[in-house]
């Protein structure tokens, strides 16, 4: 009797999982033994996807626990890859499981570039497969009925989870079979089986008729409700799937009520109620012979009906002889309780009991995204800091220059080059002069160049791919169902006119880097010459000497020797402000398993005012310091000017001797900008081969899918009619007697489906009345009117008055609907008797199972012939018996 569904699974097409994921750790993840573990860990999930989805699965527990393995990692993985169809890009392509298409058309298939939708599939065949295996078990034994029980709960609560998850994880009209009215179906489905296994199981052990009852009452309950739920879905009864189904949901529902009807007429009986017990002995004897009539080709149930109906036969006999007890109507037994044993298991991660996650050790996305977001804020407080050290070392070296400090109180002679100028052209010769600076300034537009090149060509894949979906777009109108290139492409175009704009500064910037090297390149190559030639281009003069050992000097020497010592303490916090690290992984990991969520913005402001604190103090303390030791050197040098004997040639010197300070401070700068752009322009090429990267990826993924869905609209093309239906004619259309049939306000049943059983034939009209004389000239024509079968054929006699005029008379009236049969034994049904002659040129026509003939057919009737006698050379006329 028992006759459990089973579900179909999905299959999903070959997908490389390990090369974008490795991509994205490569991009991500800084190179060494960690990188290479992730790597081999998406190796890994590539292949674990191949054993759960790119072979057929055994229906067996092993097979199942690969699917749930697979399921388990893919949610692992979730908070750790970004996947997007912008980001790691990756299609899943899956048909539907119901829909098989055409011959001609191929199956539905969806393809997205969504891990959800790669949940919501796995998940799918994991529900598919458990009811598979539950279908699979021996019902005879305990293991077998727990086993079922388990697996249909587990396959209900894996389809409940997906009508509640797929709309949300898709973002788009899923297939029929994954959209939230089938799988809803499916898990009532599963949820009545595994209560039809627990009340297989009270059954088997014995248990009380009563709870028996309430089992089987609610079991029925629950098929009930699946078979209306399937009705009242209109994409549903479509599929071959469901037109298998539904008889068996209907079946199933009156058997599990006759179930519950027998067992509670058993507890009447026990209870003295003997009418209840007919009754409704009586209602499962109804039930189970509709059954029988209707559902016979899939459902069994003659155990079930003898049963039932050697227990009524017992009852009445009892009641008619003994008891005499009143039979209550139907509408009035009470009714049976309900008690149900069975909930749908909820998805809970981990589903598999043997489940190790591969990417343990990488953190996820989420802490990713704020150790990021963290290190953009430890990089602007650092870069703030170290700006406003430099600033302020540009400022006093400025002042100083302006100043002609320290040169003015080193030119004692007056006909020598002070040693700081000296000491200041070694240092310039040292770095290479003048000529690394033209170097540096000539390699800047190669090195731009080759960005702008990266940039363009990647924005040109954008633009051509964009055009392309355009034209698809317009060309298939609303057949062209994907998101639009421009909106997808909205983040990677933000991205391209970010790196635009940088550029564009870049350029500016490397312009004001020119023109200064221009404006100071004659005093640069002064100071790149040697010292003889440094000494002749420095005019000459006859400084006091008398101020050599002034105190106003000494002042001097002493605030700028401080002054060195602030900038030399200033170089060292710029390295330490560099050198500082802190790993920032674990507090947001810690955060994140202790409140669910990471506060980046508070925990980051604490740490960074925890580990830089104190190095801010320290870089206010050195700019208040020089700031009050430049008002002192200020104020000082002013009193060395007014003792300083003033002349021409003296004012003169130190106007070179400033522009050769200028030009060496001028130089360090130029070479640290130029450095730092050079650096710049390669540190953004690396940025912009991974945005190109990036471009090209998500460009191919969106090619693969314009070819899919290219594909897939060519094959529904394909299965369109290529011309309108063409109108049938009127009397093809136009019932026999010349009238349209009515037209039904009930709606048309699902057609049922025969599965290797033979036709059930309708209901016999009733056999036509025949005269005697009618019969009797019919019987004897035969013998007289045989011919040879090279004779003409002669014409039928006409019947004799007599026996024409009952035969009109008696004749029963025109048969609605469709034309009955012709049975074994039983001839077709005619209004006047076969014709008595055989013409042998007509006999092409007996071939004709169905050809008209006006000699034998009724208006509106079709013929049906006699079965042929074996062994009969001729057709055989029909046999009427006499009245």
């Amino acid at each position: 009797m028992t006759n459990f569904i089973s579900v179909q699974l999905k299959k999903a097409s070959e997908v490389d999982l390990a090369k974008p994921l490795c991509k994205f750790i490569q991009q991500s993840y800084p190179g060494g033994d960690a990188q290479a573990e992730h790597c081999r860990a998406a190796e890994e999930l590539s292949k674990l996807r191949k054993s759960a989805l790119g072979r057929p699965l055994d229906k067996h527990e092993s097979a199942l626990e690969t699917l749930l393995r697979y399921y388990d990692q893919l949610c692992s993985i979730e908070p750790k890859f970004p996947f997007s169809e912008n980001q790691v890009c990756v299609t899943f392509t899956w048909k539907d499981a119901f829909d098989k298409g055409s011959l001609f058309g191929g199956s539905a298939k969806l393809a997205l570039a969504s891990l959800g939708y790669e949940k919501t599939c796995v998940l799918f065949n994991c529900g598919a497969l458990a009811s598979q295996i539950a279908a699979e078990q021996n019902l005879d034994n305990d293991e077998g009925l727990k086993a079922a029980a388990k697996h249909y709960q587990f396959a209900s609560g894996a389809f409940q989870h997906i009508k509640d998850t797929v709309l949300s994880s898709l973002n788009r009209e899923p297939t029929v079979d994954i959209s939230p009215d089938t799988v809803g179906t499916l898990s009532l489905i599963m949820l009545a089986q595994a209560q039809e296994v627990f009340f297989l199981k009270a059954t088997r052990d014995k248990m009380k008729d009563g709870i028996i009852a309430k089992l089987a009452n609610q079991a029925a309950d629950y098929y009930g409700d699946a078979y209306k739920q399937c009705q009242y879905k209109d994409t549903l009864p479509k599929y071959f799937y469901f037109q298998e189904v539904f008889p068996v949901l209907a079946a199933k529902h009156c058997i599990m009520q006759a179930n519950a009807e027998y067992h509670q007429s058993i507890l009447a009986k026990q209870q003295k109620k003997f009418g209840e017990e007919i009754g409704r002995l009586q209602h499962a004897a109804d039930l189970v012979k509709t059954v029988a009539s209707r559902y016979d080709e899939y459902i069994n149930v003659k155990d079930l009906v003898d049963k039932i109906n050697r227990a009524l036969t017992a009852a009445k006999k009892d009641n008619d002889f003994i008891y005499h007890d009143r039979i209550p109507d139907l509408k009035d037994l009470e009714s049976i309780g309900k008690a149900s044993l069975v909930k749908s298991t909820p998805v809970v991660v981990p589903l598999s009991q043997k489940f190790t996650d591969l990417f343990e050790k990488m953190v996820p996305l989420q802490v990713q995204q704020s150790v990021s977001v963290y290190n953009q804020r430890k990089a602007d407080l650092v870069n703030r800091l170290i700006a406003q050290m430099r600033e302020a070392t540009n400022l006093a070296n400025g002042v100083l220059a302006s100043l002609n400090l320290p040169a003015a109180i080193e030119d004692v002679s007056g006909d020598t080059v002070p040693q700081s100028i000296l000491n200041k052209s070694k240092s310039v010769i040292e770095q290479g002069g003048i000529q690394t600076v033209d170097q540096l300034i000539k390699d800047l537009p190669e090195l731009l160049q080759r960005n702008k090149e990266i940039l363009d060509e990647s924005l040109r894949l954008l633009d051509e791919e964009e055009t392309t979906d355009n034209d698809l777009r317009t060309k298939f109108k609303e057949r062209w169902q994907r998101t639009p290139s421009n909106e997808l492409y909205k983040p990677l175009r933000a991205e391209g006119a970010n790196y635009h704009n940088i550029l564009n500064k870049a350029v500016q910037a490397d312009g004001q880097v020119k023109e200064r090297y221009q404006s100071h390149r004659d005093t640069i190559a002064l100071l790149c010459k040697p010292e003889a030639e440094l000494n002749a281009a420095i005019p000459s003069a006859n400084p006091a000497k008398t101020l050599q050992g002034n105190e106003v000097v000494n002042v001097l020497r002493t605030l700028l020797a401080n002054l060195d010592e602030v900038k030399k303490e200033r170089e060292q916090l710029e390295n330490d402000l560099k050198s500082v690290n802190f790993d920032m992984t674990s507090k947001f990991l810690s955060a994140l398993l202790q409140d669910g969520a990471i506060n980046e913005e508070a925990i980051s402001v604490a740490e960074l005012d925890r580990i830089y604190g104190s190095y801010t103090q320290k870089v206010q303390e050195s700019l208040k310091k020089q700031e009050e030791l430049l008002k002192n050197i200020q104020n000082a040098h002013q009193d060395f000017s007014k003792m300083k004997q003033s002349n021409n040639e003296s004012n003169l010197r130190e106007e070179v001797l400033k522009n050769l300070a200028v030009a060496n401070d001028n130089f360090v700068e130029l070479v640290a900008n130029l450095k730092e752009g050079t650096k710049f322009y390669n540190e953004l090429t690396e940025i912009l081969l991974k945005f190109q990267n990036k471009c090209s990826d998500i460009v191919f993924a969106r090619k693969t899918e314009r070819d899919e869905l290219l594909k897939d609209l060519q094959q529904s093309i394909a299965r369109e009619p290529s011309a309108p239906s063409v109108p049938l004619p009127t009397y093809q259309t136009t019932a026999a007697g010349g009238s349209k049939p009515a037209a039904s306000s009930t709606p048309t049943p699902a057609p049922r489906t025969m599965v290797g059983t033979k036709p059930q034939p309708p209901a016999r009209p009733p056999p036509p009345v025949i005269s005697a004389a009618s019969s009797s000239s019919s019987t004897s024509a035969p013998s007289g009117t045989a011919a040879p079968p090279v004779a003409a054929a002669p014409a039928p006699p006409a019947p004799t008055p007599g026996a024409s005029a009952p035969a009109a008379s008696t004749a029963p009236s025109q048969a609605q609907g469709p034309p009955y049969p012709t049975y074994p034994g039983y001839p077709g049904y005619c209004q006047m008797p076969m014709p008595m002659g055989y013409n042998p040129y007509m006999y092409g026509q007996y071939n004709l199972p169905y050809a008209p003939s006006p000699v034998y057919q009724n208006p509106g009737q079709a013929p049906y012939p006699a079965p042929q006698q074996p062994g009969y050379p001729f057709p055989q006329q029909p046999y009427y018996p006499q009245q």
